[in-house]
């Protein structure tokens, strides 16, 4: 029998929607991708912790562990305690580091399995950073804290750093001075500021093809201490510009979430590999984590094809997903985790489940039935009204 539902109209009104997709197939057990790819995994709150949500932090352990444990299982690397974590944005610092040490430890129980950690400065008061010198001594205790632990790091932008930097020579101190010390090569971090504003002017200048310039400089000066960089300005156009302007070796991770779909695939520009793809480092590969991983697989073996079949129809639900304002789509990534059966509850850090309307979700419902992801369509769609009558719709 179908599976309907009454869902809010963008009229206002109630309209029924019949479940129209399958879910797609668990791809087999080890895949072997030709991309590196990452998925920023996201935390699970506890909803009976006794805090104030709004000011304080509670994560249930054994599910944010598991989730990491689900993706490691696809064949997908974990970048842990990033924005998609709901670092800075609820996430504290010490509550990261525990989270990055519980991650490491998981990690172990599957050979091979990436994990990469995110190392800012975020437990700096902003009021209290003056100077670059700050910053510095802010970057090196996280990376100490993470290196400690055996982590590999990636080194995010810091809002103390865009606060107090005068132009791209302190960035260019910064990053010298992170990327001489660094045990291992780092990936790097460019968020752009639809995903954060308080980052607006990274590397310098609100200028992109300036600040780009002064990203490419640090990295031709530390190519070794250099993994890759992650980008996140939602402009595949730019993304393609950097990625072939890097030193050989050094990867370009797509943070693009409009457009990951073709920049995986690539143009196969040039003799370098890494200038014609893009690896991954993804937030909505958290909440499409099954379609990710069989779309790899099948790339891997050359089947291009196969590859845009099955990831092409979650581009726009990423797209929704990560509309404007950019910085709330953890909420739709945790709000698929609920409706997939990985969590018990629509709760999170900081209270910021209300930060997307009902019409939201309910367009997101209609578009992770349409991308094939919506894996028990049952559980989904019992989920989806109980949602709906907790806003006062009954079915």
């Amino acid at each position: 029998m179908p599976l309907s539902i009454q869902l809010p109209a963008a009229n206002g009104t109630l309209a029924t929607y019949t479940l129209r997709g399958a879910p797609l197939a668990r791809p087999a057990p080890g895949l072997t991708f030709n991309r590196i790819a990452y998925s920023a995994a996201h935390v699970v709150a506890d909803p009976l912790a006794a805090i104030d949500p709004w000011l304080q932090c509670a994560i249930d352990w054994d599910t944010t562990i598991a989730y990491r444990r689900h993706l490691w299982s696809l064949g997908l690397g974990v970048a842990e305690a990033m924005d998609t974590a709901q670092r800075g944005m609820g996430l504290d610092w010490s509550t990261s580091l525990e989270l990055i040490r519980r991650s490491l430890d998981a990690a172990r129980d599957y050979p091979g399995a990436l994990v990469a950690s995110g190392c800012g400065t975020d437990h700096l008061v902003l009021d209290d950073v003056k100077t670059v010198d700050q910053v510095i001594a802010g970057y090196e205790a996280q990376m100490a804290a993470i290196e400690k632990l055996g982590g590999k790091l990636i080194v995010m932008a810091s809002r103390a750093l865009a606060r107090v930097a005068t132009g791209p020579a302190d960035y260019e101190r910064v990053y010298d001075r992170i990327l001489s010390q660094a045990k291992q090569p780092v990936v790097l971090h460019w968020l752009g500021d639809m995903f954060d504003p308080a980052l607006a002017g990274y590397w310098g200048s609100t200028d992109t093809d300036a600040a780009m310039d002064t990203a490419l400089g640090i990295i031709a000066a530390h190519p070794s201490k250099v993994d890759g960089i992650k980008i996140s300005l939602l402009d595949k156009d730019k993304e393609i510009a950097m990625r072939r302007r890097l030193p050989a070796g050094v990867r370009m991770y797509t943070g693009d979430d409009f457009n990951y779909a073709e920049l995986i695939a690539g143009d196969g520009h040039g003799s370098e590999p890494t200038h014609g793809k893009s690896d991954a480092l993804l937030g909505i590969f958290d909440a499409i984590a099954p379609a990710a991983s069989a779309a790899l697989g099948e790339l891997a073996q050359g089947n291009l094809e196969k590859f845009h079949a099955i990831l092409g129809p979650t581009v726009p639900l990423s797209r929704h997903i990560f509309a404007a304002p950019t910085r709330f789509y953890k909420t739709g990534v945790v709000f698929m985790a609920w409706l997939n059966g990985h969590q018990s509850h629509f709760t999170m850090v900081g209270g910021q489940q209300s930060t997307r309307s009902l019409q939201h979700l309910a367009e997101l419902f209609r578009l992770a039935d349409a991308a094939n992801v919506l894996v028990q369509p049952e559980l989904a769609m019992h989920r989806m009204k109980t949602l709906l009558a907790m806003h006062g719709v009954d079915q």
